[in-house]
């Protein structure tokens, strides 16, 4: 691995990004959705931070994903990674500058958040860091599909249902018990379930070992499809 190479990435996809608004309103668009609604309506009986804990779950399970999905498509079907990888920049190295570029705009996004629940101290690092465990989540998935897509249609045609189901389940489930029973098992309710549980309590076991499971069958996806399809 190469620390420069893996900068180099990284620091095209920030160019990249400031030219492509498609990908750059996926960071955007939720961030200002909560300090609209979060500003504006005030109803009796609402949750604290209803609309910030609503929308970071959306934002965990919509932004990472469908960003590192687009991205590794687009440049494989503009034949951008090959000639990456043909530049003696190794997949590792692509893989880490990409999601580290994601990781950390989404990141930036989660503290936003975390600073309109006004959030300070320990229970703001506590928010952000559970936001984090989802967007490495999300981003390893968008991942997985991004690598097994021929191009940006076949990728979109995969992120968009993986995306409704982790960003809207969760809000379905605090309307409908049903939903609930099922969305209990997917991450992204989990990590909604920890932020609301900020400055109140901690993280239950439940949430950590469904977060665990989730994880490890996020990662062997990710490997199933690396090994299978590459990035070529």
């Amino acid at each position: 691995m190469d620390g420069r190479k893996i900068y180099a990435v990284w620091k095209k996809q920030v160019k990249d990004t400031l030219k492509n608004k498609v990908i750059l309103i996926q960071f955007v668009m939720f961030p200002l959705l909560t300090a609209v609604m979060q500003n504006t309506i005030d109803m009796q009986g609402m949750q604290d931070n209803f609309f910030v804990i609503l929308f970071a779950t959306m934002y965990i399970g919509m932004a990472p994903l469908t960003s590192m999905a687009a991205i590794i498509s687009e440049e494989k079907e503009c034949n951008t990674l090959r000639v990456l990888l043909m530049s003696n920049v190794k997949a590792g190295e692509y893989l880490l500058g990409t999601g580290g570029y994601v990781f950390m705009i989404c990141t930036i996004g989660a503290l936003f958040f975390g600073i309109m629940g006004n959030f300070r101290g320990e229970e703001l690092a506590g928010f952000v860091l559970a936001m984090c465990v989802g967007i490495v989540l999300s981003l390893l998935l968008g991942a997985a599909i991004g690598v097994r897509s021929r191009g940006q249609m076949a990728a979109t045609s995969i992120a968009v249902p993986v995306m409704m189901v982790l960003s809207f389940l969760p809000m379905l489930a605090a309307f409908n018990e049903k939903i609930a029973k099922v969305s209990k098992y997917i991450f992204s309710q989990q990590v909604s379930k920890i932020m609301e549980g900020i400055g109140t309590h901690g993280a239950g076991t439940e949430s950590m070992v469904i977060i665990g499971i989730n994880f490890f069958a996020v990662v062997l996806f990710f490997t199933f499809c690396y090994r299978r399809y590459g990035l070529e």
